[in-house]
């Protein structure tokens, strides 16, 4: 109880305006993920004891980049457990987000986390990337493979119509140095995670920005 109540003050320290019920499903978060890891391992067990810093807070990074307004459709590829589609559908409840992988057996965690936490802005589809359908105002990742895959994965299903303060297109969470997996895509902008968060673990972590245009027919 002390260290959920510990780690819920990190969450609070970057996020202070959440209400009462949004402070109620982060705080579930913990205990939700653990008895589903018991099961189902979808995180780490060095990761699940640092759940808040290394997946809620890793994947709320994208909201200090971008406040996504009400009825944005969002699309997580390769969510796995949840993220960073969970963290972000609490913390935009307005927004529908379309968490999607190829594991049916991670959709399951995801499936039981979202239900518990009452989240109706979330739905899951058991599909590769590639056999999406739709269009999307931001396509959203954690590092599921290198960006030429992914861009080839995602490239039509970007919305014709941009309404954020940045353009509809790819948002995705990777650290390290990215200057040859991206030298294609000269549009590109990465921002430093360690300009949000004082935190060593995001030091060397990055949001990476990249507009696709529309494609459809």
């Amino acid at each position: 109880m002390q260290k959920t109540y510990q780690v819920m003050l990190l969450i609070q320290k970057y996020f202070p305006d959440l209400s009462e019920i949004q402070l109620k499903q982060f705080e579930a978060l913990q205990e939700l993920y653990e008895e589903w890891n018991s099961q189902i391992n979808v995180i780490s067990r060095k990761d699940i004891e640092a759940l808040y810093l290394r997946h809620v807070l890793h994947s709320l990074s994208i909201a200090k980049l971008i406040q996504f307004n009400s009825g944005a459709q969002i699309l997580d590829i390769g969510t796995g457990g949840g993220f960073p589609g969970i963290p972000l559908a609490i913390l935009f409840p307005d927004v529908k987000f379309h968490l999607v992988d190829s594991i049916n057996k991670k959709l399951k965690v995801v499936n039981g986390v979202a239900q518990s936490l009452g989240l109706d802005n979330v739905k899951t589809t058991h599909a590769r990337a590639e056999s999406i359908k739709g269009y999307y105002d931001f396509i959203i990742s954690r590092a599921v493979t290198n960006m030429p895959d992914f861009v080839g994965w995602v490239k039509n299903r970007v919305a014709k119509k941009n309404t954020h303060s940045i353009k509809n297109g790819i948002l995705y969470l990777k650290g390290g140095d990215l200057t040859e997996e991206l030298k294609l895509y000269t549009k590109t902008t990465l921002y430093d995670l360690s300009t949000y968060f004082e935190e060593d673990f995001f030091e060397t972590k990055k949001i990476v920005h990249l507009p696709l245009k529309y494609k459809g027919k």
